[in-house]
């Protein structure tokens, strides 16, 4: 499944969960290059929306003054993708304010209660929120989400982080070195973990991909730069009706595909020039948190 250079390759297997004859929910692929915004601002933001069944990811190309507002009774993430990203997040609830201003490639976990995301020039944001909150709705494939997916564990939140609730923002992360020994560059929260791939320069060695599948959780891959193909191999049952072709769905960026267990993927990046792609689980993952992959494990610990 993984070159052997693949610090993947050193993961524990575990025995697969049973999951009987429950279906197997099918890829979704939105590409927000010629999909339709969700929503428009007046000052020409445009935000589109889409969710898995443990995360709902808005993605706002949004306009140099724009303010995103929320009040939340559960913390949410927001994801910076470009080096020259800027917002101002500020927070101010009854017990807790705070104000940092955000430039680069970050992630900020936002915590519970009102909050604004100002834009400080036009800058792509990416925000990560509780399916339970209002913009569950707002998704253009709820519909898909109308009944859990039985293969999909549901979200059960990871401790409460050290100190509490606060603004955490974890910058520079473009700085952050490549290490053979850790995949990527990975950030969780209580519900959520990010994970920045090292870019491609130019397309993927195609000698060298790494199809895999997961057992019980969906992975959402976001495209930041460049083009990818996405290679998409659905399990055949012992229903013929239910068997699916093979997918080769070539995206531009920004884009999001929804994986769903126990779908076969790989990612190709093929564009000419830098190729950047986000993984993003809900809940976040136990075997990644076991090899020391995350890098701010310290402020939200792991469950005993």
């Amino acid at each position: 499944m993984y070159p052997s250079n693949d610090p993947r390759s050193t993961l524990a297997t575990a025995p697969r969960p049973s999951s009987g004859n429950a279906a197997i929910a099918a890829p979704e692929v939105f590409d927000f290059t010629v999909d339709e915004p969700d929503e428009t601002t007046a000052r020409g933001s445009r935000t589109w929306v889409v969710r898995a069944q443990n995360v709902v990811l808005a993605y706002t190309s949004a306009r140099a003054g724009e303010v995103l507002r929320r009040g939340q009774d559960t913390e949410y993430a927001v994801v910076l993708p470009h080096d020259d990203s800027a917002v101002e997040i500020d927070v101010d609830s009854a017990d807790l304010r705070a104000t940092e201003i955000v430039t680069g490639k970050a992630v900020a976990i936002v915590p519970p209660g009102d909050s604004t995301v100002t834009a400080r020039s036009d800058t792509d944001v990416v925000r990560l929120f509780n399916p339970s909150s209002d913009m569950a709705g707002r998704a253009r494939n709820a519909a898909s989400y109308r009944e859990p997916h039985p293969r999909v564990r549901l979200l059960e939140e990871w401790p409460e982080p050290v100190g509490g609730d606060k603004l955490r923002v974890y910058r520079d992360i473009a700085e952050i070195e490549r290490d053979p020994a850790r995949f990527g560059r990975i950030f969780r929260s209580r519900a959520f973990m990010v994970n920045f791939l090292y870019h491609y320069d130019g397309p993927r060695d195609p000698s060298a991909l790494s199809p895999h599948d997961h057992d019980d959780f969906e992975q959402i891959s976001l495209a930041t730069e460049g083009e990818f193909i996405h290679h998409l191999r659905t399990p055949m049952g012992k229903d013929k009706a239910d068997w699916r072709p093979d997918q080769h769905v070539r995206v531009g960026s920004p884009s999001v595909v929804v994986i769903p267990p126990p779908v076969l993927h790989t990612s190709e990046a093929s564009g000419p020039h830098r190729n950047q792609l986000l993984d993003i689980f809900a809940a976040p993952r136990t075997d990644f948190s076991a090899k020391g992959w995350v890098i701010n494990a310290g402020d939200y610990p792991a469950p005993a």
